[in-house]
């Protein structure tokens, strides 16, 4: 499975999504623009799409917030970072107001997605203070933890939160 984004304002973004109603897509904005966040098997209806392949897929496509944590990688670090992902503690799909989560490898840059959908922001709040949030990032900052592997990330981290736009 392939996930696709462009972005552009909302009224366009709105328009193109209208234009392939039957393609599983998701507009989310935020303070600045829109963007549009296609799901599928198959190849892009985008000209200039950021192309990722999905390592890790669990729900489907909704709820109101979305969060995307953008991870650089180096080359040599990928299969590190993969491998740590797929050990994860899977906490996060037990949390209330949990909606789906898309764990994604860029094809053309080094910049991995970790993309999580949550029913409203104050939800995804609540896992940020729970035990299982602890639990999950209990590594960070010691010696065991990846954020420490500094040698595999070219540049820091950085979070981009959406608001959901509503079809119709």
């Amino acid at each position: 499975m392939y996930v696709f984004m462009t972005n552009g304002t909302i009224d366009y973004l709105q328009r193109l999504r209208s234009q392939y109603a039957n393609e599983h897509m998701l507009l989310v904005y935020d303070e600045d623009n829109g963007m549009l966040i296609h799901e599928t098997e198959g190849t892009s209806v985008f000209h200039e799409p950021r192309p990722y392949e999905v390592l890790d897929a669990v729900g489907s496509f909704g709820g109101t917030f979305v969060v995307c944590n953008n991870i650089p990688v180096t080359d040599e670090g990928r299969p590190l970072f993969e491998h740590r992902f797929q050990q994860r503690a899977r906490l996060i799909e037990k949390e209330p107001g949990f909606v789906a989560i898309r764990v994604l490898r860029p094809l053309k840059s080094d910049t991995y997605v970790i993309m999580t959908m949550w029913e409203n922001e104050s939800a995804f709040r609540r896992w940020q203070q729970s035990k299982a949030y602890e639990r999950a990032h209990q590594k960070r900052g010691t010696e065991e933890g990846i954020d420490q592997q500094r040698s595999i990330f070219p540049r820091p981290s950085y979070v981009t939160t959406y608001a959901v736009v509503k079809e119709g």
